[in-house]
């Protein structure tokens, strides 16, 4: 059975940063890592505003409100498999900028001591020069249009 869900994705600005968290799939053999924005499937009854204010803080203990998340910038389909079960996700990826803060994981659910690692803050230079997996494949492009003020409509990202 495949899990259809709609998710909110967040990306985190400060300082020309963008907040991301390793992650990897604790159901899975191997130890491949990845680091994403914080964000994850909507609850019954919360717009996707709501479910990116909620987390937010549970994932990275910044508290924003809806007023602060703005306007979707990209959109993306993803199917994957993720803790033995196969999931396809549509997403809103909202932009927020903040003061840059120390992000920690207290408010990480079961599964999310499960698989998320660390939090980091990377530049777009350094995202643009690494070798490691980064979701969405397309996010220097889509940080460069945020932080040049260039999205008039969201952006519509791969699934991969």
């Amino acid at each position: 059975m495949v899990v259809k869900r709609r998710a909110a994705r967040v990306l985190i600005l400060a300082d020309d940063s963008v907040l991301l968290i390793k992650g990897f799939d604790p159901a899975r053999g191997d130890t491949a890592a990845w680091w994403l924005t914080p964000g994850g499937g909507r609850d019954d009854g919360e717009s996707l505003e709501e479910a990116a204010v909620r987390e937010v803080f549970e994932e990275t203990g910044l508290r924003v409100s809806v007023d602060d998340i703005g306007p979707v910038v990209a959109t993306r389909v993803a199917d994957f498999e993720f803790d033995g079960r196969q999931y396809h996700q549509e997403e809103a990826f909202f932009a927020v900028t903040v003061d840059a803060f120390t992000p920690h994981g207290d408010g990480w659910d079961e599964v999310e001591q499960r698989m998320l690692l660390e939090h980091r803050w990377w530049t777009v230079e350094e995202l643009a020069a690494t070798d490691e997996t980064v979701y969405p494949v397309e996010i220097v492009a889509l940080l460069r249009a945020v932080f040049a003020g260039d999205i008039t409509e969201p952006i519509e990202l791969s699934g991969d």
